[in-house]
């Protein structure tokens, strides 16, 4: 049952209810998905920003500290849903993927931005007959042309200054040698074909809407949807790419400050967007009806342990450290410089925008923090496991551990599977605590584990489908498995910190004040966006296969 906590004069001036009407007739009507919704559009243009790593408890925390800030203000002049789960697994390409297309893993066919699909062949193949299938499939840096330079390749000149004139085509930045291989065509899969849904970029095209977007890889081409043509506009500079200047040297995720200049870039993408040219300000092509970005300054602020001198994570359960209070301060100032601009350009009454973020990370309580080095338990597995078949190679096809565990083998039996499964829950050993000390674990840092069977049908598919994970481990609350020292939290996982994120609906047609604290999920984003546009949700193919429903929003 809906909760909602509202304020009602505010309710009554933004929605036009009558005195005597109920708060809950202003919204029977609205919880139903898409009732004649391709009639009544309620907005022109809805913006999308999702933020890596924020937590509802760190927008509410913030929100109490700075009541008269942007994001209080975007809160309050909207609708706040308390109680939002993101994706499992919580990582970035499904949980981008699922506010999309409003389909998870099961369904889209993407479990992390790093998997295995045991039908496709290997990348490179020329000659596919008689090649035995089974292939990562790596959707990171490491398909770029170039994974080195911010641009992925394109040969910009004056980097990393420049980069907005990247090209708006991301697809054309990924290496096909690189790519999987169709064993049917022969020919390289790209991000957009390997999605196995279509997304609210396609539709919003199909209906002759413009859409852009901006996010952190070349291969979130995967947007596109299948079509490869969703977003007309995609400005995916290289986060992984070398970062000059800065003492921590790496890549932009390595120093914080170095994130925020490469968050800036993107912000400044978005607002020659909102003045209704492209990415680059090169062309006047007007405001997108489907926009938006992703920010990845809070994540590294929960990440790494210092960076500027501050130190990063939290101080305590849900108290956010000092480095991370400095980049909610950033996002805040971002979300005000847009929201200014979309008043600016007089867009605010037909603007709607959306607040969210792709995933959580784990722990939000630096003192569960348990660092385990997931090597030795991988190198253990295959060991074992050729100890009893001595004829055997190892068992494990590729794995994906950050504060979860997921495994693809390369036998998928039964006997293969439970076994993989009883050997993680019967290691222990000592990892590492938040301040480096030595710390026990056991059960392989795990309190769950589904195998074989078991795996598929907790993703809802059909045991041996060629992408699910045929192990999948929850891990006790605060391990991360690392080698090192220096994270302090990751994403991947199922507990709350991995899933409890943000999401708010403000602007054009919601009403303001509202908090609802019924559980919602961020792939119910996809389907409220095409409803807010006027546009059929119904028209997402995993909206009808998952029956995702719309927000309850006006």
């Amino acid at each position: 049952m809906t909760r909602r906590s509202v304020r009602l004069a505010a309710v009554l001036s933004a929605t036009g209810v009558l005195a005597g009407a109920t708060i809950a007739q202003s919204y029977a009507a609205t919880t139903a998905d898409s009732v004649d919704a391709q009639h009544r559009a309620a907005a022109k243009h809805v913006l999308l920003v999702s933020v890596d790593g924020l937590h509802q408890s760190d927008l509410a925390w913030y929100v109490a500290q700075h009541p008269k800030s942007a994001l209080a203000r975007l809160v309050g002049s909207g609708v706040e849903y308390t109680d939002a789960k993101t994706t499992t697994p919580s990582d970035s390409f499904p949980g981008m993927v699922a506010q999309a297309t409003g389909g998870g893993p099961g369904t889209t066919g993407v479990y992390y931005d790093d998997t295995y699909d045991a039908a496709l062949l290997p990348a490179g193949t020329t000659h596919c007959a008689g090649v035995k299938p089974g292939v990562e499939v790596d959707l990171t840096e490491d398909l770029d042309k170039n994974k080195a330079s911010i641009d992925a390749g394109q040969g910009l000149k004056g980097l990393p200054n420049s980069i907005l004139s990247l090209t708006g085509n991301a697809a054309s930045l990924l290496d096909p040698t690189k790519l999987p291989v169709d064993p049917k065509t022969c020919r390289p899969v790209y991000p957009h074909s390997y999605l196995q849904v279509n997304t609210m970029f396609e539709v919003a095209r199909s209906a002759g809407l413009r859409t852009a977007w901006s996010d952190k890889h070349a291969a979130y081409d995967i947007l596109n949807g299948p079509s490869g043509t969703g977003i007309q506009d995609l400005f995916a500079p290289e986060i992984n790419s070398d970062a000059p200047g800065y003492p921590a040297g790496g890549d932009w995720t390595t120093d914080n400050k170095a994130t925020e200049q490469y968050d800036g870039y993107k912000v400044q993408a978005v607002l020659n967007e909102i003045d209704g040219y492209d990415h680059s300000r090169t062309h006047k092509v007007g405001t997108p009806a489907i926009f938006g970005l992703n920010l990845q300054s809070v994540s590294t602020a929960q990440k790494l342990t210092t960076s500027e001198g501050l130190q990063g994570g939290y101080s305590a359960k849900n108290v956010p450290g000092p480095l991370l209070v400095k980049n909610l301060d950033f996002v805040n100032n971002q979300i005000g410089a847009l929201t200014a601009e979309i008043r600016k350009e007089h867009l605010a009454g037909s603007t709607t925008i959306i607040l969210s973020a792709k995933h959580g990370q784990s722990p939000t309580d630096p003192a569960a923090l348990t660092r385990i080095d997931d090597g030795p338990l991988l190198d253990g597995l295959n060991a074992a496991w050729k100890k009893l078949h001595p004829k055997a190679g190892d068992l494990v096809a590729h794995a994906v551990d950050d504060d979860g565990v997921l495994l693809w083998l390369n036998d998928r039996s039964k006997a293969a599977t439970e076994f993989a499964k009883n050997y993680l829950l019967a290691q222990h050993g000592t990892g590492t605590d938040i301040n480096a000390k030595p710390k026990a674990f056991t059960n392989g840092g795990l309190t769950k584990v589904y195998a074989g069977a078991a795996a598929a049908d907790y993703f809802g598919v059909k045991p041996g489908d060629a992408r699910v994970p045929d192990v999948f481990g929850i891990a006790q609350y605060g391990v991360v498995y690392t080698g090192g020292t220096k994270k302090v939290a990751e994403h991947g996982g199922a507990h709350a910190d991995d899933l409890d994120v943000p999401l708010v609906v403000s602007g054009a047609s919601t009403p303001g004040g509202v908090r609802d604290s019924a559980t919602v999920e961020t792939k119910q984003i996809a389907p409220t966006i095409l409803s807010l546009l006027g546009l059929d949700p119904q028209a997402l193919q995993a909206v009808r296969k998952e029956h995702t429903r719309v927000l309850p929003v006006r």
